[in-house]
């Protein structure tokens, strides 16, 4: 009799769902044919060291999507090749914000309703992720996890099904046999600001501020990498506490808050935005687009991110894809 069934003591999916997805995979694969045999119950439980029930529940879960058909004193059979995996994702994003939703809305898009789709949040709290990867074992067909600043958590990311597990955002070595849809962001920030090099000319000095935490350190060296080999005249700052920004300085602002201050000395000053005072923002949203005739920003495309996951997950790709990430550039450069 073919060897159409696989259990994995090991993984954390249940049994009865690793018998169930045995049995699809045969069919995708062509080992199990409209009309074959298949193990009896009492096979399946003596080979595997499964109890009745186990084995119950997954065989009539087949019955009920029309995969099995049973016949009195002869077992069961394979009535039908024609099948359908009920895809449901989990995905646990860092936090949310304007361009999260826009990645969401993109990959919800490109499922194209071939997938049921539950998001979580940790916002960078350890206890609250490691809690929602447990609680998530075994209720899910896919994983869609952004670690965000997490180090060291590969022994928790292991408990989940590997070949489910996708990586988003950021390109960590513990993650290096997983599909993941990565930003570079040292190498990100380097590019535009050499994209925008010319702009940048007519100021004396680049400001990059990085508050750091839950930030990337990544884009402080492309800053300064860039900044040297054009000598530029440049400073990192946490915050724009005790600054008084001046003529012919151009600032790089990742939280908004600093940009709406600095939007707002540009406008108590007379400072005339790119001409003689330049602000560039991260990750770009439809209000920049507005704010002050339009503000520069370096942004990753958020919707390509949503669209390229949501491929690679129907598609069951297992690639390592750097995200495409550009500079728009508006008014205030």
């Amino acid at each position: 009799m073919k060897k159409v069934i696989k259990i994995d003591p090991a993984s954390s999916k249940p049994k009865y769902r690793q018998i169930i997805d045995s049995v699809f995979c045969s069919i995708e694969t062509n080992g199990l044919k409209k009309g074959d045999k298949m193990p009896s119950i009492n096979q399946v439980c003596a080979e595997f060291d499964l109890s009745r029930d186990t084995v119950m529940v997954a065989f009539n879960e087949l019955k009920e999507k029309g995969v099995l058909l049973s016949q009195p004193g002869k077992g069961y059979y394979i009535a039908s090749t024609e099948i359908r995996r009920e895809e449901k994702v989990f995905v646990l994003f860092d936090e949310f914000n304007a361009f999260k939703e826009d990645l969401y809305n993109s990959l919800i898009e490109s499922l194209k309703e071939k997938a049921s789709v539950e998001v979580f949040f940790h916002h960078f709290n350890y206890k609250v992720f490691k809690h929602l990867i447990l609680e998530s074992i075994g209720h899910f067909t896919s994983y869609i996890i952004m670690p965000g600043t997490f180090d060291n958590i590969s022994h928790l990311i292991s408990k989940l099904p590997k070949e489910k597990v996708y990586i988003l955002d950021r390109l960590k070595p513990e993650f290096k046999n997983y599909p993941v849809i990565y930003q570079d962001f040292e190498q990100d920030f380097y590019d535009a600001l050499n994209e925008g090099d010319k702009l940048l000319e007519k100021y004396r000095k680049l400001i990059f501020v990085n508050p750091g935490g839950k930030e990337p350190d990544e884009r402080v060296k492309g800053f300064e990498r860039f900044c040297r080999e054009k000598n530029f005249k440049f400073q990192v700052l946490k915050s724009l506490k005790g600054t008084r920004p001046g003529l012919y300085e151009a600032y790089f602002l990742i939280s908004d808050r600093d940009l709406v201050d600095l939007v707002k000395v540009a406008k108590n000053y007379q400072y005339n935005l790119g001409e003689k005072f330049g602000i560039v923002s991260f990750n770009d949203t439809v209000l920049k687009e507005v704010v002050s005739g339009g503000i520069t920003t370096i942004s990753t495309d958020f919707k390509a991110m949503g669209k390229n996951l949501g491929n690679m997950l129907l598609n069951h790709q297992l690639d390592r894809v750097r995200n495409p990430s550009k500079l728009i550039v508006r008014n205030s450069l």
